[in-house]
């Protein structure tokens, strides 16, 4: 699991039937429910659990979503969710810790009222909580800022090499800090400005992932390769041509995106980036939003989809990890997941270290 191997799974939940599947392919039919979070009760979890962690749906939350915020039919499930929460702090379950995920855009949907509103229910829950803004790409060639809210329970006792005095420009951006300036004054007094250990330079690149002989999508014919040239800026050819000129092979990342021309009319134009990271993945709601790579070796220039394992590789996965068969499931998968090294990162850094620091500090008291 994304936590590592001194964590033990006991309770694992999703709506979705296929994404279902895939997780009992690999890890087993053991601990998961497949259903809406609304019908999940507290007689469904186990007695106690150290951690509880929730990454709700971010279509509403999200800059490319539709606005709804946290009163959306998506991303409006953290409500059950911290309903389920609030029962088990009432029968006297309250988990140590808690880890809410979701897209940046948490932060200034609705102005900063939904992010203030999960704050406060953490607050008035006997939390306290910090925020950190992590762009995968500080693990993995992918850049993929994801927001994660960590509260503790008051009585864990934090170590003074967990919490800094102020912001960091590492992992508190000017978006968080700029919510956070929002929140009543009742919700700063339980604020923790989270201090993470950085991690060491990423030594991998996006042209390390990629397949040169792809199961899950062709390569394109040259005439849909000239199709996707044909569709790039001035300054996008630009880039290929310098790629061209390049001593070493290039891989650049493409996204189609709507744009307007010189006279204001919506044009797709075609992208490309060959900073060695791959944009965000998003889950394939239409074609736009299906990642492509283009490959460049002096004039020899390909291009197709980017594959299934590319996505999971640029999610942390291992390559045993089993995948769907159909293209758009896998994709769907990983576009919606956490970066495993990011998660790996925050549990040995801030969640293990919090519980192994407040039971060291207990015995001592004792």
């Amino acid at each position: 699991m994304g936590l590592g191997p001194q964590w033990t799974c006991l309770f694992a939940n999703d709506f979705d039937h296929k994404k279902s599947d895939v997780y009992r392919q690999n890890w087993g039919d053991d601990v998961l429910k497949t259903a809406d979070v609304r019908t999940i009760r507290t007689s469904d979890l186990p007695d106690y659990a150290d951690l509880v962690w929730g990454s709700f749906p971010c279509q509403d939350l999200s800059l490319a979503g539709s606005g709804a915020g946290l009163t959306g039919a998506r991303s409006g499930t953290f409500w059950p969710f911290w309903s389920l929460m609030k029962a088990l702090i009432n029968e006297g379950r309250a988990p140590q810790m808690i880890v809410l995920e979701n897209v940046c855009g948490t932060l200034s949907s609705h102005s900063g009222l939904d992010f203030a509103a999960i704050c406060l229910a953490l607050t008035n829950a006997g939390y306290r909580y910090g925020a950190v803004v992590i762009d995968a790409a500080l693990f993995v060639p992918q850049s993929r800022p994801r927001l994660f809210i960590i509260g503790v329970q008051q009585n864990l006792d934090l170590s003074r090499d967990l919490v800094d005095p102020h912001p960091s420009p590492i992992w508190h951006t000017t978006t968080l800090r700029t919510a956070y300036e929002k929140l009543s004054e009742n919700a700063k007094e339980n604020w923790v400005w989270w201090s993470i250990k950085r991690p060491q330079l990423r030594n991998s690149c996006f042209a390390d992932l990629v397949e040169e002989h792809p199961t899950s999508v062709p390569w394109h014919t040259p005439n849909e390769t000239r199709q996707l040239l044909d569709m790039m800026s001035d300054i996008n050819l630009a880039k290929v041509e310098k790629a061209k000129k390049a001593r070493s092979r290039r891989v650049g990342t493409i996204y189609k995106r709507t744009r307007r021309d010189k006279n204001g009319v919506k044009v797709q134009r075609a992208e490309i980036r060959f900073d060695d990271i791959a944009g965000c993945l998003r889950t394939p709601a239409g074609g736009s939003s299906r990642q492509l790579i283009m490959v460049i070796d002096g004039e020899s220039v390909k291009s197709r989809l980017i594959s299934s394992r590319e996505t999971a590789r640029l999610m942390g996965l291992p390559d045993e990890y089993k995948l769907p068969e159909n293209y758009n499931e896998a994709y769907h998968l990983t576009g919606d997941g956490v970066v495993v090294p990011v998660v790996r990162h925050l549990a040995e850094h801030v969640l293990g270290a919090t519980l192994i620091h407040s039971t060291n500090h207990k015995r001592e008291a004792a």
